[in-house]
């Protein structure tokens, strides 16, 4: 019997009995309104801050704009300034060295830094799947353990698709053994986006892909197809959708790169100069606390670059990948809207890290990453720039410069505790739930916030166990009372450490290390948030107090190395 049916029998008892009669259309909202919501958790891959379209960027992304105006935006959002830790932190709800990723996916004799989501975790999709959720996810997992062949020959012919292997990482460690009822995408992180390596269906490899295959438009038409498949079901659903764009290397379709071919011939810091200009006019920004931080003093003017049309073409790419990842979203946006499942429920996009400065040709092929395609094709890795980027053949990325745009207005990039490598844009919509259409808000938040909230509008208790494993209390806190326009409770503290860079934010004093080997900098935030001004020599006290405090939460969350005075 259908639902109509149901309320029309309804109505028929209420008129026998003498009960109250409402009407259908009343009956089929009321039921609506009891409805958990559904989630669509969206990653971008070193995306920059002001990349996106409603974040200051000339990048064409009308579908996430069109969310940004249905919602809210976040000002001061907080990622992991890494893929592994970022994403071992957003699924969890816990610091990401109690996850068991404090660096990469490497294992490390310490419980910090075994390289894999550690027993002592839960993820959201485990959380509610529990509840009554339908689960899936497409695109990048990034946090298991990476199997890698005995000698450096045969790990290269299996990255060049001419060996096969079952398992790329632990079968146990695999989405759906954490909780994804399934799972389309790649198990490792860096992939060519034509034929990515490490592709699985469910824990099947896919051993080859159809001609024109592009994998950002794989990972939103196989997400959109699960919108579908659940919305038949009456049950709710939680979707991660963990793009690879625009992470390296710089590849994406002729006709995407063909609409920003001239667009960023005028340079690295007219570009830069424009971005911010957008944001202050968008209200994203403060100019009288948020400067234009410089250029960074490592890199040339565009005047003085010998390879502009090459360095153009390079950002040109990054600008298409993720104009492509957009047009994508859209088809999800689409297939939630023709579904009826849009007004409830709760869309986010956010990025990973800040956009990146690694210079991919310092690699080359190994470990990760293939020396030549399926076909025999080998893969330019050239560091001259004599080959242009974009397609397959090539495996470049934009470098220090244009990652400094991408991440305007602040300093440094992915891997950093500086702004510029943690801070991330934030969008969340939710038609039926959330009060302020269009606003945005200053509250501090940090991706393993998301666990809180998503079991907070779904009425989920976080488990103390879980499979017979005590399981890490809840550091993340819950973002929802900001929908209905109350006020969120915040974190008091907030900590980071990658690789030697860390930061302690505490209201707005940050202090702040970038890089391994470096001093203490404390910056006040209120006044300084793009972190041009160093204060540590003027508050010794607030810099001894602070990091006494990092200290002591390095030595409780295992992170290494050590904690230093």
């Amino acid at each position: 019997m259908g639902i109509k049916a149901h309320i029309n029998n309804f109505i028929a008892v209420c008129l026998l009995t003498g009960l109250t009669v409402i009407s259908a259309a009343e009956a089929m909202a009321q039921k609506k309104k009891n409805e958990k919501p559904n989630i669509v958790l969206i990653l971008a891959d070193d995306l920059g801050y002001s990349d996106l379209g409603c974040y200051g960027g000339e990048i064409n992304t009308p579908n996430l704009d069109r969310i940004a105006k249905q919602g809210m935006q976040f000002t001061q959002f907080y990622n992991v300034s890494r893929c592994c830790p970022t994403r071992a932190s957003l699924l969890t709800g816990l610091y990401n060295h109690d996850a068991g990723i404090g660096d990469m996916t490497t294992p490390q004799n310490d419980t910090g830094y075994r390289g894999y989501l550690g027993k002592n975790t839960v993820t959201i999709a485990e959380v509610l799947k529990q509840s009554g959720y339908h689960t899936a996810m497409t695109g990048k997992w990034h946090v298991s353990n990476t199997i890698v062949q005995g000698n450096h020959e045969d790990q290269m012919k299996w990255l060049n698709h001419q060996a096969e292997h079952p398992l790329f990482s632990p079968a146990d460690q695999y989405p759906v053994s954490r909780g994804f009822e399934k799972f389309y995408g790649t198990i490792w992180g860096v992939i060519d986006f034509y034929d990515p390596f490490s592709l699985v269906e469910g824990t099947t490899p896919v051993k080859s892909v159809p001609k024109n295959y592009y994998h950002t438009d794989a990972i939103n038409d196989k997400a959109a197809g699960y919108v579908r498949e659940f919305s038949k079901t009456g049950q709710p659903f939680f979707l991660y959708i963990a793009h690879n764009a625009p992470h390296w290397p710089i590849q994406a379709p002729a006709e995407d790169i063909e609409k920003y071919k001239d667009t960023y011939k005028a340079g690295w810091d007219i570009i830069r100069e424009n971005r911010y200009k957008k944001m202050v006019s968008l209200g994203l920004i403060d100019p009288e606390k948020v400067k234009l931080s410089p250029r960074n003093p490592s890199q040339m003017t565009w005047e003085a670059n010998p390879n502009k049309e090459w360095d153009a073409r390079a950002m040109a790419v990054h600008a298409a990948m993720i104009d492509r990842m957009d047009q994508g979203i859209g088809r999800v946006i689409k297939a939630l809207e023709e579904t009826g499942e849009m007004d409830n429920t709760i869309f986010v996009f956010l990025s990973d890290n800040g956009a990146s400065a690694e210079l991919s040709d310092k690699y080359g092929p190994g470990f990760d990453r293939p020396g030549q395609t399926r076909d025999g094709q080998k893969i330019s890795y050239a560091t001259d720039k004599t080959v242009m980027p974009g397609p397959q053949t090539t495996f470049f990325s934009i470098g220090p410069a244009w990652a400094n745009v991408s991440n305007t207005p602040f300093r440094l990039w992915k891997s950093q505790s500086l702004e510029g490598g943690v801070h991330t844009p934030m969008i969340v919509s939710w038609p039926a739930g959330i009060k302020a259409k269009g606003s945005k808000t200053a509250q501090i938040g940090h991706v393993m916030d998301f666990m809180a909230t998503f079991i907070d509008v779904a009425g989920v208790k976080y488990p103390r166990e879980y499979n017979g494993n005590a399981i890490t209390p809840l550091e993340g806190k819950s973002l929802a009372p900001l929908f209905a326009g109350n006020k969120a409770p915040g974190h008091v503290a907030l900590f980071n450490e990658h690789e030697g860079s860390k930061y302690v934010r505490v209201q707005n004093w940050k202090l702040v290390v970038a890089g391994p080997n470096k001093k203490w900098q404390l910056y006040d935030l209120s006044r300084d948030y793009s972190e041009l001004n160093d204060l540590a020599a003027q508050y010794p006290d607030k810099v001894k107090e602070l990091s006494e405090m990092w200290n002591e939460w390095a030595v409780k969350h295992h992170v290494l190395p050590k904690p230093s005075k």
